[in-house]
């Protein structure tokens, strides 16, 4: 089935330690995969490429279990690419995280009792810099940890000279293209970190607040509106009524007097307002809300900013200083005075936007930001997924995807930090305004400045599938190995970076897609199926479970759950059952080894082998076939699963066990059985490889003397398939289960030898009743043998004496105290649901709760029954 053809063997190692240590194995093993340049991708092959870009990770971040998941499956894809004969390149790299990083450094500086206005902003990006040589990519030593596949040779870093220049080049077409603009806006805002920042920044948490209702007017030309921020009203410019609503019509143009203030306001009409939702009348404040500012672009309002950049009012008279919590319960006092509460405070449950640096709440703040104008380029990332040019899987998160593109509003792209990529205008002393690109001089002379401000981290990781490869530039590598073939992401970021790379790919690119698939993946979760946090218990360091159970163990675990877009609850009984897996798969093959399984010459002809091994090289075929499918079709669940349930079951509990006679007898059978054990764990181990790269590798080395599995070749589906040999070997399973189930309900240890008859003549299980009484624990029937207890199965009958291996009348009395249970049990279900008033009044649930008792308890009552009727008569 397969060719070593291309490795280099080395004379077999037939010895392996007799326990797996992952640590013994892992770090060399990675470490000697790097020095040999198996990751290194050639730009001059004439291999057809296979392209993967990682998702940058923050140059702050550490490994999380979420990085783990993904990374094990991009992982998995680069490798069996790479052994199919593509030139795979899996591109490592760091996104600079702008706030992140800025924050890091920004803390080191306090603990010295300084800032960075201490510094200056040449001074402090240097210390930026520095913090990142020392303290930053902690990440990437631990996605050595895992096996990360990566081309470290092609590393790069948003911020170093060629991604840099790459962000200049676009930001100058778009600008030119007039697709970027500057303008008055309202933004997300930290008072602490003092900038815009992005949605994805924000997280949204229930707050308890204070619904407050305020009376704004006089007499019949008067109107209520409710709000949980009573310190905006100092900049509200008009009331807003739905025009429908026949309670306002008659207010709809007149000006109102705004408490606590000197101004009066408008009364507009709006079909943005909700007439069934409170009072029908809203305050309408532009300045501070984004719902608020679209009014009044609508009506022509103003705009009154009455807070600073701290959060601080700003408005003159007795709120002037106030921090912006401090002025609301101080206005909401002021209210209360003039008479102008309507309804007592009242507890408001409400979302509120925090930083997601520092948990500060996000001010909505109208600003004057630089933005993408983002109308073609979103529609651009739409058809290209329409056209079918970009596959997205699972096809039904297609809807997420269009209802961002489709409804994306311009994107703010300016940060007010001193850490990223600087927005490149510069401003001259009459009012000139230039845009620099990368091969330019800025201009000179008094009075010209750049911009402060610097590009949102976003921006630049969204051009990462063609800077990365050397972009503006035509390189080899662009040629090579653009467009990228698979995007494997969470669905958490279609918006904040798949949509972007789309956009800006498409752009660049002259029309030409990023990637050709979108391959979209669901949140790790815990094992009850809630969010992991850091400010949860439930937080799992996957290093932590590595140093415990080894690499290969957290890897099968996650790739085991990974259905498309779905969530992956993960526990670390799972992380145990897997590393219970390895240790199975070196078990296995030590034994294999040390019992003449060999990979040398060719496979015997199908007419030498045994029905055994006929089956198992059918179902290795068979299972080739269904792997590459799942593979072709993002399927790592299911692929996982086909793996651990045909290396596990069939190969080491059914084919090694029925073989023993075969190995233990000697002869050209087992000669032939030998090298189809060989064969069957050469492909068992390749195809694990991708999932379990470590222990794979030093198991394959070791049985074929190969060089390196990371280089072997992915195994082809010979199409040899044998469904007589599976029908027969079905027979033998039947056979060796039904009497097991029977042994275990006798109370029999799985040890215990049991003298016993096969009837098996004329049955295709006669040449198996050898290994039939090897698997059972089967005595010959020997002198004295009288049949206790008979078995019909499969056409076949097992005859047992058990005289003598248990205590039947200790037996009989524990079954008969089952069966008493049992009874009772059907009972009591019968007697609820013969009870017409309790069906009545008991939840459907609940009813079906009780029908499922009854069932298990007639399906234990025809067990109980069965296996007393079994026992030998006294």
């Amino acid at each position: 089935m397969t060719e070593n053809a291309q490795q280099q063997p080395t004379a077999p190692i037939t010895e392996l330690p007799t326990q797996y240590t992952p640590a013994e194995v892992e770090g060399t093993l990675y470490e000697r995969w790097v020095e040999k340049g198996y990751f290194t991708a050639d730009a001059k092959s004439d291999k057809p490429p296979y392209t993967i870009v990682i998702p940058p990770p923050n140059v702050t971040g550490s490994l999380h279990l979420g990085h783990a998941f993904q990374h094990t499956l991009m992982d998995a894809l680069t490798r069996r690419k790479r052994m199919q004969g593509y030139e795979a390149l899996w591109l490592p790299g760091m996104d600079h995280a702008g706030i992140a990083t800025q924050n890091k450094v920004e803390q080191q500086l306090a603990e010295e009792g300084k800032s960075r206005h201490d510094l200056g902003r040449e001074e402090f990006v240097e210390r930026v810099w520095q913090w990142k040589e020392e303290y930053g990519g902690r990440i990437l030593g631990q996605m050595r940890r895992l096996g990360d596949g990566v081309d470290w040779s092609r590393e790069r870093f948003t911020m170093d000279e060629g991604l840099s220049k790459a962000v200049l080049t676009i930001f100058k077409r778009l600008y030119e293209d007039e697709l970027i603009y500057r303008a008055e806006r309202i933004i997300n805002w930290c008072p602490r970190c003092l900038t815009a920042i992005s949605d994805i920044e924000v997280e949204y948490q229930e707050d308890a607040g204070e619904l407050v209702s305020i009376r704004y007017g006089e007499g019949e030309d008067s109107l209520v509106v409710a709000t949980t921020r009573a310190e905006t009203m100092l900049g509200d410019t008009a009331v807003a009524v739905h025009p429908d609503d026949e309670r306002y019509k008659h207010l709809i143009g007149k000006q109102i007097k705004l408490p606590l203030t000197d101004r009066t306001i408008p009364v507009v009409a709006d079909t943005h307002v909700d007439p069934e939702f409170g009072t029908g009348a809203v305050k309408v404040t532009p300045a501070h809300d984004p719902n608020d500012f679209e009014i009044g672009r609508r009506h022509d309002l103003p705009s009154l900013t009455i807070m600073d950049e701290h959060g601080v009012i700003t408005v003159h008279g007795p709120f002037l200083g106030l921090d912006r919590f401090e002025a609301r319960s101080t206005v909401v006092g002021a209210l209360k005075e003039q008479g102008r509460i309507v309804a007592e405070k009242r507890p408001y449950m409400h979302s509120v936007g925090h930083c997601s640096r520092c948990k500060t709440t996000v001010e909505p703040r109208l600003s004057m930001q630089w933005w993408v104008k983002v109308g073609p380029l979103a529609k651009a990332a739409g058809d290209a997924v329409r056209d079918g040019r970009v596959k997205i899987h699972p096809e039904d998160m297609s809807k997420r995807y269009f209802d961002w593109v489709d409804n994306m509003h311009d994107w703010c792209i300016s940060r007010q930090l001193w850490w990223g990529h600087r927005i490149p205008i510069w401003y001259g002393p009459d009012g000139e305004v230039v845009c620099v690109g990368p091969d330019e001089e800025p201009p000179t002379g008094e009075g010209w400045t750049q911009d402060s401000d610097v590009l949102d981290t976003w921006f630049s990781s969204g051009l990462w599938p063609f800077s990365t490869l050397g972009w503006p530039e035509q390189t080899e590598d662009l040629r090579k190995f653009y467009p990228t073939d698979v995007l494997l992401t969470g669905h958490d970021i279609i918006f904040f970076w798949v949509a972007r790379m789309m956009m800006f790919g498409l752009y660049a690119m002259d029309g030409e897609v990023p990637f050709h698939t979108i391959a979209l993946t669901g949140l790790v979760r815990d094992e009850f199926g809630k969010k992991m946090s850091k400010s949860n218990p439930n937080a799992v360091d996957p290093l932590v479970w590595m140093d415990a159970y080894g690499s290969d163990a957290v890897r099968f675990t996650l790739a085991n759950g990974a259905n498309p877009g779905a969530d992956v609850p993960i526990g670390e009984d799972w992380v145990k059952a897997s590393r219970n897996f390895t240790n199975k798969i070196w078990n296995a093959t030590r034994f294999a080894l040390m019992n003449g399984a060999t990979v040398e010459g060719p496979l015997p002809e199908a007419s030498q082998m045994s029905a055994t091994d006929r089956w198992i090289l059918s179902r290795l075929n068979t299972t080739v076939a269904q792997v590459d499918a799942y593979y072709d079709d993002y399927q790592f669940a299911k692929l996982a699963d086909a793996l651990y349930h045909f290396a596990w079951d069939e190969v080491f509990d059914w084919y090694v066990e029925l073989s023993k006679t075969t190995f233990f007898a000697g002869g050209e059978q087992a000669r032939v059985s030998g090298r189809v054990l060989g064969e069957v764990l050469d492909v068992t181990l390749r195809l694990l490889h991708p999932v379990i790269p470590f222990v794979t590798d030093a198991l394959w080395t070791t049985l074929t003397g190969g060089e390196s599995l990371v280089i072997g070749e992915w195994p082809a589906d010979s199409g040899f398939r044998d469904k007589d040999a599976e029908l027969e070997i079905e027979l033998v399973q039947r056979v060796v289960t039904e009497v097991r189930r029977f042994r275990k309900d006798q109370g029999l240890k799985d040890g215990q030898k049991v003298p016993a008859r096969l009837e098996l003549d004329g049955t295709a299980l006669a040449p198996h009743e050898a290994a039939i009484r090897q698997l059972l624990r089967l005595q010959p029937e020997g002198e004295g043998f009288a049949a206790t207890a008979t078995l019909p199965v499969a056409g076949a009958t097992v005859a047992l004496d058990l005289s003598g291996t248990i205590d039947v009348a200790a037996e009989r009395k524990r079954l008969a105290k089952d069966l008493a249970a049992a009874e009772k049990e059907k009972a009591q279900a019968n007697a609820k649901l013969g009870n017409e008033a309790f069906l009545a009044k008991a939840p459907d649930n609940v009813v079906d709760k009780i029908r499922g008792r009854l069932a298990k308890a007639d399906e234990d009552i025809a067990r109980i029954k069965a296996q007393l009727d079994r026992l030998p008569q006294q």
